[in-house]
């Protein structure tokens, strides 16, 4: 694995481990965040075991590469979808931006895992 694949992988991981920790222990401010996106309880926390699942297979990618290719398209996936949610609420773009610079950064994981 290239050294920007590992640096990629090692912030995408922080992130989404933070993101779905919190989201599973029901933190307020996601909470509410959730509310506003028109998200259930069950649905946020659901989204926060994907984003810990997706933490985890990209931290088995740095053994098995497939693992870590599988947790960057799901997480390019769930951030499409987060974008998305942001837009049907009317949000301004900077409320979008951390989700679409994840997702980039999620495709670009991808990109390379492929590639390489």
């Amino acid at each position: 694995m290239s050294i920007v694949i590992g640096v990629l992988s090692l912030l995408l991981t922080a992130a989404f481990l933070s993101a779905g920790g919190a989201r599973l222990a029901g933190v307020e401010p996601l909470r509410s965040y959730a509310g506003h996106l028109g998200l259930s309880t069950q649905v946020n926390r659901t989204i926060g075991a994907l984003e810990l699942a997706a933490a985890a297979g990209l931290i088995v990618g740095f053994w098995f590469r497939p693992a870590a290719l599988v947790a960057s398209i799901g997480l390019v996936v769930l951030m499409v979808g987060t974008v998305l949610r942001h837009l049907r609420a009317k949000d301004p773009p900077a409320v979008a931006a951390p989700a679409a610079s994840l997702g980039v950064l999620a495709v670009a994981n991808a990109v390379l895992l492929g590639l390489a």
